[in-house]
C-alpha cells in the first residue's frame, strides 16, 4: 500500500533536505516531483493539483524560508496537506447514544461488501456493541449464505432470510428480531449489482427511507483506483452517504482512491480493509495515514494493535522472566503467537517509525517463516523447550521430522533463540539492539 508513493516521496525529500537554503525554483522542481508521484499512485487530476498549490503558497512563506531547516519544514508542510487532503481526523460511526443503531452497507458486487459486513459487525463487537448481521440481497442466495456462515463463525447472530422475501421486508423484520434478541446495531447486507442502474438505486432508496439508518456504508474496491471515487460520487448523489470503506488496500492498489475520496465528494473514508481475515478492518486516520506514506511510521496503530492482542497479565510474567533469563522457548513460541495475531510482519515493522521501504526490502520478513518456528517448537519435548541445551544431533533430526523441516531450520532457531538470550541479558537494563537483530531469522 502507497509503496511507489512513498519511494518517489521519499527521494524528492532527501533533495531538497541536501539543500542548504531553500529558493522559489528548488521548491517548484520538488513540487514538481510530488505532484508527478500523485497523479502515478492515482490520485484525483484536481485533487492533486489543489493540494501541490496549498503546499506551494505554504513552502514559500516565512515559515520555510526563515526556517534553520528549510527541507525539513517543506515535509511538514506536505505531512499537513496529506492529512487535510484525507480528511484530517477519524470519522466515527455514528451509533452513541443510539438504543438500536443500524448501518446500511451499499456498493456493487466484488466490491466485497458481504465480507466487510463481517468484518465490521466483529470490529463492533469489540467496541463492546452487540452487533445483528441482515443478509438483505434476495438476488445472489450465495451472499445470504455466506453471511449466514461468517456470523456462525463470528458468533454472531443473523436474520434468517430467505431469496423470496422483499428486501424492505428483511430489514424491518430484522429491526423486531433485533431488540428480541438484545442487539444493538443492526448491518444491513444491501444488494450489489456489476454495475450502477436505476433499479438497484430505487430499492436502496426504498430501504433508507422505510428504515432511516444510523449511517450509510459504500464499500469500494481500492483496486479500481478512480472508478471507486466515481462510483463513490453516483450513490452518494442519490443515497447521500456517511461515508466509505475501501476494501483489497492490502493488495496492489496504487492508493489514489484513499487519498482522493475525501476531497472529491466530501464524505470521509471511515474504514480500510486489509486482508481476509474477520479482524482485517481498520479504522482510517489520515494523519497516521500520511505520516506512514512519508515514511514516519505509525507508533500509535501498532500499539493499538498490540494492546488488543497481548495479555498485560502474561506480558508483566514474561517482563519477570526476561529479568531473569529464565525465558524458554515455548515463551518464545507463545510471545511469537501474540505478535502474529497483530497482523503481517512486514506491516507491523512498517508501523515503526524511521523504517522506510526501503529498509523493509532489506528484511527477508515472512510470516511463513514464523509458522515454521512455530512448527519446530511444537515438536519439542516440554523439557527440551525449557532446557534447549540438551537439544543435540539426534533429538535434532527428530525435532526436525516431526516439523517437516530440515536440521539446518532447527539449528538457525536455536542458534536465532541462544544469540536473543545472549543480547537480553547483555542489555537487561539498556534495552535491545535493532528489530533485525532481534528477529529469528
Amino acid at each position: 500500500m502507497f509503496e511507489n508513493l512513498s519511494d518517489r516521496l521519499d527521494s524528492v525529500f532527501k533533495k531538497l533536505k541536501g539543500h542548504g537554503t531553500l529558493n522559489e525554483k528548488n521548491i517548484e522542481d520538488g513540487l514538481k516531483q510530488v505532484r508527478m508521484a500523485l497523479l502515478e499512485a492515482d490520485v484525483n487530476y484536481k485533487v492533486a493539483k489543489n493540494v501541490i498549490s496549498d503546499i506551494k503558497t505554504r513552502a514559500l512563506g516565512q515559515e520555510v524560508m526563515q526556517s534553520l531547516t528549510p527541507g525539513q519544514q517543506v515535509i511538514k508542510i506536505v505531512n499537513d496537506e496529506f492529512t487535510r487532503m484525507m480528511g484530517s481526523t477519524h470519522q466515527e460511526l455514528n451509533l452513541e447514544g443510539k438504543p438500536l443503531g443500524s448501518i446500511m452497507l451499499v456498493g456493487l458486487q466484488g466490491s466485497g461488501k458481504t465480507t466487510t459486513t463481517g468484518k465490521l459487525a466483529y470490529y463492533l463487537r469489540k467496541q463492546g456493541r452487540k452487533p445483528f448481521l441482515v443478509p438483505a440481497d434476495v438476488y445472489r442466495p450465495a451472499a445470504i449464505d455466506q453471511l449466514k456462515k461468517l456470523g456462525t463463525q463470528l458468533d454472531i447472530p443473523v436474520f434468517q432470510s430467505t431469496t423470496d422475501m422483499k428486501p424492505l421486508k428483511i430489514c424491518q423484520d430484522a429491526q423486531l428480531a433485533a431488540r428480541e434478541q438484545g442487539c444493538d446495531t443492526l448491518l444491513f447486507d444491501t444488494a450489489g449489482r456489476l454495475h450502477l442502474d436505476d433499479e438497484l438505486m430505487a430499492e436502496l432508496e426504498d430501504i433508507k427511507r422505510g428504515l432511516n439508518p444510523s449511517e450509510i456504508l459504500l464499500v469500494a474496491d481500492a483496486m479500481t483506483g478512480q472508478d471507486a471515487v466515481n462510483i463513490a460520487g453516483s450513490f452518494d448523489k442519490k443515497l447521500d452517504l456517511d461515508g466509505f470503506v475501501l476494501t483489497k488496500m492490502d493488495g496492489d492498489a496504487r492508493g489514489g482512491a484513499a487519498l482522493s475520496i475525501k476531497a472529491v465528494t466530501g464524505k470521509p473514508l471511515k474504514f480500510i480493509g486489509v486482508g481476509e481475515k474477520s479482524t482485517a478492518l481498520e479504522p482510517f486516520h489520515p494523519d497516521r495515514m500520511a505520516s506512514r506514506i512519508l515514511g514516519m511510521g505509525d507508533a500509535l496503530s501498532f500499539i493499538e494493535k498490540a494492546q488488543e492482542s497481548v495479555d498485560q497479565k502474561e506480558a508483566k510474567a514474561l517482563e519477570q522472566k526476561l529479568k531473569k533469563n529464565a525465558f524458554t522457548l515455548e515463551d518464545f513460541r507463545n510471545q511469537m503467537q501474540s505478535v502474529r495475531k497483530m497482523g503481517s510482519i512486514k506491516d507491523l515493522i512498517g508501523m515503526m517509525p524511521g523504517m522506510n521501504k526501503k529498509q523493509l526490502k532489506g528484511l527477508d520478513i515472512s510470516d511463513k517463516e514464523f509458522g515454521k518456528i512455530e512448527a519446530i517448537i511444537n515438536s519439542m519435548t516440554p523439557e527440551e523447550r525449557s532446557k534447549h541445551a540438551i537439544i543435540k544431533g539426534s533429538r535434532k533430526k527428530r525435532i526436525a521430522n516431526g516439523s517437516g523441516t530440515s536440521v539446518q531450520d532447527v539449528n538457525k532457531l536455536l542458534k536465532s533463540y541462544t544469540q536473543s538470550m545472549k543480547m537480553i541479558k547483555k542489555f537487561n537494563k539498556g534495552g535491545m539492539r535493532s528489530l533485525k537483530n532481534m528477529l529469528p531469522f
